[in-house]
């Protein structure tokens, strides 16, 4: 009979300990309830045990004898209290490379995404600072359309939203209303942009036209006046209804910028550089420019296409001096560096939107091509002139060249190559 409870020997008969072959002590009948202390931590092999065997003699159930195996202390594959139950077999699973293919794809579309999201943005805030404030469907007896997109272009001497300083910095003076200080025709097609001046002292007819605010239709008489008068007149509507009556060429689009839109568009930009050829000073714009090349800033470009006085062509100059810094404006505006940096593209873009009236068909599309129609005059592909005159005068205004004005038109409806000589 054993002296051993019955089960303590977890169904291994006689036998001490684990896979022992020997009979058990009889120092282990003596105290069968005395616990050893753990050893030490070591690492001893890795003996995995038997069924029937080791750490487990049953489903939860805990002998409480020390059979001379060491629990715990021990260390698998380099982890920390391996040697217990349940743990792993020692062996780490290398770490997965990277999958860069796909980080790139992420990073690539992520990258899209913010773009896509700052140019919708971009794109209905400016839109929403465009003032389309002019209705060309108020203007009858429309020329037919030809190919090509014209737009008339209008520098106002409108002084709105300008302080008394800024009016004396400026040399505008403090005059009520607006009025026209110079008007371009600029037609863009495929045989490149032309930018044509119609000097504001120009000789022409008021038409028939529609009031843009009474709605009442005016009656021509025959009466001719000074260009810039129909402005004064009638505003927009009534100077696109006079330079379609009297050249027989659609206005597609209408585009005005007062004077303090335009200081501020240069200032953005930090200044437009200008090849001045020849020094020149009018106590009337407040230029006093020296020869040579140099860096105009918005006072100094206001001035600059303001003079008149001081030229012996007086209008005639100004104009070709208004064109050429126009050109030199977009120029230096539609570039990598101010188009891809906000810095430089939000307030450039805002100075000019904030003072800028269109016609309400307008689009920031068109808008964009016309700038950068503007900026290929000077590109080698396009052409700058003044309207063809006879080199007389009426009542002290500009005569057009009838013949020479008729076979421009055609050329600029039909889209072709311009080959009239402006004056």
């Amino acid at each position: 009979m054993s002296d051993w409870p019955e089960g303590r020997n977890g169904g291994q008969g006689e036998r001490y300990g684990r896979g022992s072959a020997a009979s058990r002590p009889e120092s282990a009948r003596a105290m069968p309830h005395v616990r050893r202390r753990p050893a030490p931590p070591q690492s001893p092999p890795h003996i995995p045990p038997q069924q029937g065997q080791g750490y487990e003699d049953g489903p939860g159930y805990d002998s409480g004898y020390n059979t001379g195996q060491v629990y715990g202390g021990g260390q698998r594959g380099g982890g920390h209290g391996g040697g217990g139950r349940g743990g792993d077999s020692g062996y780490v699973q290398p770490r997965a490379a990277p999958n860069w293919g796909r980080r790139i794809k992420v990073g690539v579309l992520s990258l899209v995404v913010v773009v896509l999201a700052v140019s919708v943005g971009t794109y209905f805030w400016a839109d929403g600072k465009l003032k389309r404030e002019v209705d060309l469907s108020k203007v009858i007896d429309r020329p037919g359309e030809g190919d090509g997109t014209n737009y008339l272009v209008v520098g106002s001497d409108s002084r709105e939203g300008m302080t008394a300083e800024d009016k004396k910095k400026l040399h505008t003076g403090s005059a009520e209303g607006k009025r026209t200080d110079s008007m371009m025709i600029l037609h863009d097609g495929s045989n490149g942009p032309t930018l044509i001046s119609l000097p504001r002292d120009s000789n022409v007819e008021i038409p028939s036209f529609v009031g843009s605010e009474s709605g009442k239709k005016f009656e021509g008489t025959g009466r001719t006046t000074k260009l810039n008068a129909a402005y004064a007149e009638d505003g927009p509507e009534l100077l696109v209804r006079t330079v379609e009556f009297n050249t027989g060429l659609r206005i597609d689009h209408y585009v005005e910028i007062g004077f303090g839109g335009f200081a501020n568009i240069v200032d953005a930009i930090g200044g437009v550089e200008m090849d001045i050829p020849k020094a020149f000073k009018d106590k009337n714009s407040g230029a006093d420019f020296q020869a040579g090349k140099q860096t105009l800033n918005g006072e100094q470009s206001l001035a600059f296409v303001r003079t008149r006085y001081a030229f012996a062509g007086s209008d005639l100059d100004r104009t070709k001096n208004q064109q050429k810094f126009l050109a030199a404006l977009a120029s230096q505006t539609a570039t990598p560096s101010t188009i891809l940096n906000p810095f430089k593209l939000y307030p450039t873009m805002g100075a000019g939107l904030d003072t800028l009236i269109v016609d309400k068909d307008m689009s920031l599309w068109s808008l964009g091509n016309m700038f950068f129609a503007m900026k290929g005059v000077t590109g080698g592909e396009g052409t700058s002139m003044n309207i063809p005159l006879t080199g007389g005068s009426v009542n002290g205004n500009l005569v057009w060249d009838k013949d020479k004005v008729k076979q421009l038109v055609e050329q600029l409806k039909n889209d072709e190559k311009v080959t009239v000589k402006g004056s």
